[in-house]
Parts: structure tokens; sequence; C-alpha cells
């Protein structure tokens, strides 16, 4: 069965830093895209950083270019995201996403959150 396993949120004071990870079993990792979204209740799901299968290409959202860093290693199944100069903002449930085309079938997997809380 396919599992993502997300780890490495917590409380953290405004301007501190946290590493996120999320490990991956049961696919073929170095095949999927890898994608860190955010949630806050009452509020949809928000995109918050992209790397390619082979980590060379990422993407981010504005709101957090420049103090997030989304990378991957493939040996070890995991990708992670960095998150720097925290603000209260950030707060909100992370959650790990795979996706990927096997044989032109879309193929798209989620983990199930660790919560990222920015509070003095």
């Amino acid at each position: 069965q396919v599992q993502l396993v997300e780890s490495g949120g917590g409380l953290v004071q405004p301007g501190g830093s946290l590493r996120l990870s999320c490990a991956a079993s049961e696919f073929i990792f170095r095949n999927y895209a890898m994608s860190w979204y955010r949630q806050v209740p009452g509020k949809e799901r928000e995109l918050v950083a992209t790397i390619s299968t082979t980590g060379t290409s990422t993407n981010y959202a504005d709101s957090v270019k420049g103090r997030f860093t989304i990378s991957r290693d493939n040996a070890k199944n995991t990708v992670y995201l960095q998150m720097n100069s925290l603000k209260p903002e950030d707060t909100a449930k992370y959650y790990c996403n795979a996706k990927g085309v096997i044989l032109g079938k879309l193929y798209a997997h989620w983990g199930q959150g660790t919560q990222v809380t920015v509070s003095s």
C-alpha cells in the first residue's frame, strides 16, 4: 500500500525554522514529482512548493519564495521542506503529495499531514 508519512511539524516562534520530511514507500518514488501543500480550517488547500522527479526543477508559491526550500533524496525516498523566517500566516497543516504519470495514467497520493504552528 502506498504510504507518504510526514514529520517535523510543531510549534515555532516567528522568525524560526522547521524542516519537514515526507518518507515514501510502496511506489517508485523517483518517477513522481513531489509537492508540499498546506491548509488551514475553512480554506482550500494551497500549493506551497513542487520539485521535479530529478530535483532539478522547483517552483514555489509567491508567499514562501526566498524563505522555503524543497528538496528530495531519491536514494532515501524522501522529500523535504526547509522553512525559514516563519511567520504566523504560515500556520497550517502541511501535506505531502506525490504525482506521476505511469503508462499514461495519472497517479496521485497524499500523506496525512503534519501541523505547523507559528506563534509567540
